[in-house]
């Protein structure tokens, strides 16, 4: 049951306050959505990036994330298709297993995790010509949308599964803390908190309560370096987010604003106020 003064009190403070003031002064601008649907690719100098007031917007968009993890040495899933000519997209071409993501959009909106036609996101069935139709519809609201259609990157042992998230929070290539979700749906899953050592945090955020205690994954410490390395090119805090796999790892998106600064506990909003202070001191 909805709670008001629990809900204040969790999204009350200077660390949801910082995020809530970067997301007013990101995506009020006029010019926002444009900045975010630059077209950038991994052949591009990092200074033609970095152009502009906070550049960092164009990597919330999906396929210019990718590119620039690309351009800083990262994996990423192969990439089967993208555009918004839904018509265009040969079915058949497409392996059993793939993933489909629009290019703009958060908490798993619209995100498909097939394999042989069962979305594992929802356990439904979806035929070509039901995605089509959906996709289609995701258009009539967003024209300025795309869509990947995208490996479906196989777990460390090889299998195919909805994959653990890891979530690096991150503060000019320093780490905060890593939350590891054990993701059911986009709104079920079950989180562990890490320091970059793998040493367990106290609670942190209070969506996904948890459960049996993951592995660490073989891949850690490249993954670690990797998100590090990404950080650290990026500035300002973000919350870099990796998949371990049977390749290493694979990297997943940006976050630049994640849950709007809602939902942390009192020892998460501790945590990260003293990493931005002490690495982020009077930026956005």
């Amino acid at each position: 049951m909805y709670n008001p003064i629990l809900n204040f009190l969790r999204n009350s403070g200077e660390f949801p306050a910082r995020i809530r003031r970067r997301h007013r002064i990101f995506w009020t601008d006029p010019e926002a959505e444009n900045v975010r649907n630059s077209k950038m690719d991994a052949g591009l100098p990092l200074e033609q990036w970095m152009e502009g007031p906070h550049w960092q917007r164009k990597l919330s968009n999906k396929y210019n994330a990718r590119e620039f993890a690309k351009l800083n040495g990262c994996r990423v899933p192969d990439l089967y298709w993208k555009g918004r000519h839904i018509d265009d997209i040969d079915f058949a071409s497409l392996p059993d297993q793939y993933v489909i993501r629009p290019t703009i959009g958060k908490c798993s909106k619209g995100v498909y995790v097939l394999d042989n036609g069962l979305n594992l996101f929802d356990q439904k069935r979806y035929t070509p010509e039901m995605i089509k139709h959906n996709l289609k519809q995701d258009l009539t609201n967003r024209p300025d949308l795309e869509f990947l259609f995208e490996e479906f990157v196989r777990t460390e042992d090889g299998g195919y599964a909805v994959p653990n998230d890891f979530k690096f929070l991150c503060f000019n290539g320093e780490v905060a803390a890593i939350v590891v979700i054990d993701r059911v749906s986009p709104q079920v899953g079950y989180s562990h908190f890490y320091d970059e050592h793998w040493n367990k945090l106290k609670k942190l955020h209070y969506l996904y309560p948890g459960k049996k205690e993951p592995d660490q994954p073989a891949c850690f410490q490249e993954m670690l370096k990797q998100a590090k390395t990404l950080s650290k090119v990026y500035g300002i805090f973000v919350r870099i987010d990796f998949f371990a796999t049977d390749k290493g790892p694979v990297f997943g998106e940006f976050t630049p604003t994640p849950a709007k600064g809602k939902n942390f506990t009192a020892e998460g909003k501790k945590l990260l106020l003293e990493y931005w202070d002490k690495y982020c001191n009077g930026l956005i």
